[in-house]
């Protein structure tokens, strides 16, 4: 009842978006379009991406945050660049605002936790924008795994090389999604990664194969490139009971299941949504700030993540052992 009766006051929420590049265009874009809020504008230094997202969104434009301050929020939505995460993370927490950071969260796990650490003393929202848990395909497979013995996890996310990719390799800016979605499918801490990471034509890497291992037992594997010349993006989870896959572009979602000792099963197609995935990933964060509730994806799931997949950058790959006194185990994540 109280809920209800206060709802009416929080709901027009004044909202800024700092970024107005591709990521922070299509936030502006959703959010114009949102029930109970305004979006007050958009923040970047440069000119030109200024101009297209406040055409696009029909908001105001701003050079700098303190600009956007000084017009008022509520909260903020983050898609600068990440090294910039910490520092644009802190100044609005510092004003007490409500913030959206994409991922990953930060640059490093120190900065990471320094944004967590603040958000928390301040009293105020912090959501990570890990947007695949969004898609309605994972939504689906999440579904179809719950409750279920899981065994094993594979992913591949793959494609052609982004040109605006500069600053990091697959790992952080592809694999860091799939290491979000083992850790939330298996409800599990990662304990050990086997990464295999190659530069074939990036500066960094463009090819990793990660293999890590859950708390409770589960396998999993991640399967992720630049090289690939059309976008790939596939789950599957084989469990005791049944084995999902889930085609994350198509948004198909088949489920095996019933077994028999002769090798037959049955299969059939689950029903999966058709909500846009940042769109329900700010519809999620708008709720969290009005309620304040938990939010979706928290700050402490958005550090976890950037530090395995920082273990996977961080663990050398090693040549095959020639002997038994040679061969080393898969590192272990300390925890």
């Amino acid at each position: 009842m109280s809920s209800k009766v206060s709802q009416p006051a929080k709901a027009g929420l004044r909202v800024g978006v700092i970024g107005a590049g591709v990521m922070g265009s299509n936030h502006a874009r959703v959010l114009a379009g949102l029930p109970g809020v305004t979006l007050v504008g958009v923040v970047d230094p440069s000119p030109a991406h200024r101009t297209r997202t406040t055409e696009l969104a029909s908001c105001e434009g701003f050079e700098t945050i303190d600009q956007l301050f000084a017009a008022g929020v509520d909260a903020v939505t983050i898609a600068a660049p990440t090294h910039l995460h910490h520092e644009v993370s802190l100044a609005c927490i510092a004003k007490n605002i409500h913030v959206l950071v994409e991922k990953p969260i930060a640059s490093t796990v120190a900065e990471g936790r320094e944004i967590v650490t603040a958000a928390q003393k301040a009293g105020v929202t912090l959501m990570v924008g890990h947007v695949e848990r969004f898609n309605p395909a994972v939504a689906a497979v999440k579904q179809a795994i719950a409750g279920e013995d899981i065994l094993s996890i594979a992913i591949t996310r793959v494609g052609p090389f982004p040109p605006r990719m500069s600053n990091v390799g697959v790992v952080i800016d592809l694999a860091v999604h799939d290491i979000d979605l083992i850790r939330w499918f298996t409800e599990s801490d990662i304990v050990e990664v086997q990464p295999q990471l190659s530069s074939a034509i990036a500066e960094r890497e463009d090819i990793a194969l990660l293999q890590f291992r859950t708390a409770n037992g589960v396998l999993a594997h991640i399967n992720t490139n630049w090289l690939t010349p059309f976008k790939a993006r596939s789950v599957t989870v084989a469990t005791r009971g049944k084995y999902v896959m889930g085609d994350l572009l198509t948004r198909q979602v088949t489920e095996c299941f019933g077994f028999k000792p002769d090798g037959s099963y049955s299969m059939r197609h689950l029903p999966v949504g058709h909500d846009e995935p940042l769109r329900a990933e700010l519809l999620a964060f708008l709720k969290a700030v009005r309620s304040g509730e938990t939010p979706a994806v928290t700050g402490d799931e958005g550090v976890a993540s950037l530090e395995i997949a920082t273990q996977c950058l961080e663990t050398p790959s090693r040549p095959a052992a020639t002997s038994s006194s040679a061969r080393k185990g898969p590192r272990r994540v300390a925890g």
